[in-house]
């Protein structure tokens, strides 16, 4: 069978405690067998993405940017962490739609305005999203925002954990596919 892909999304920027959750989200991701996909930029998904690389996991990016030059030029540092990246020229809201569809569930960490604008994606397109609580930003406010969507079938999961986030995410993704 193919292995599942979580979709990391969240900020492009972190404090200390975050980047240390995001390692651990990466970690665990990659422990239970997953794929990553992040929207291939800096930031929290980055670290999550690094990690889960040396814990094992394949790990892909989808650019909002048409070419390679112009992502090595935006996104500096990033040599190694990605097995592929697609270069959609679709800028940053396109990205978020095929980051999201190119995933079975998502993980959120961190995360502003972009990282609601992928968790709205997610929620209309009914995946299985996992919130990393306590990682700051998006994803401390979002168990009071997601109520206000109609219902698309997503299923929402919350943790301060990554850990336990993540085995919550393969627990629903297994019963999904039974």
């Amino acid at each position: 069978m193919e292995p599942l892909t979580i979709a990391v999304i969240g900020s492009d920027k972190g404090l200390d405690s975050s980047n240390q959750l995001a390692e651990r989200l990466g970690i665990a991701i990659a422990k239970k067998g997953f794929q990553v996909v992040t929207g291939a930029g800096q930031g929290l998904p980055l670290v999550a993405a690094k990690s889960a690389k040396k814990a094992g996991a394949k790990v892909f990016g989808i650019s909002p940017w048409e070419f390679a030059s112009e992502h090595r030029k935006k996104q500096p540092d990033q040599e190694g962490v990605f097995d592929f990246i697609s270069y959609t020229g679709f800028g940053i809201k396109g990205r978020n739609v095929i980051l999201i569809r190119s995933a079975d569930a998502v993980a959120m960490v961190g995360g502003a305005m972009g990282t609601l604008n992928e968790f709205t994606v997610a929620f209309d397109e009914g995946k299985i999203i996992g919130v990393l609580e306590g990682s700051g930003g998006s994803s401390d406010v979002v168990r009071n925002i997601a109520p206000l969507g109609r219902d698309k079938g997503a299923c929402i999961v919350y943790s301060r954990e990554p850990e336990e986030l993540v085995d919550q995410i393969y627990a629903m993704l297994k019963d999904s596919r039974a």
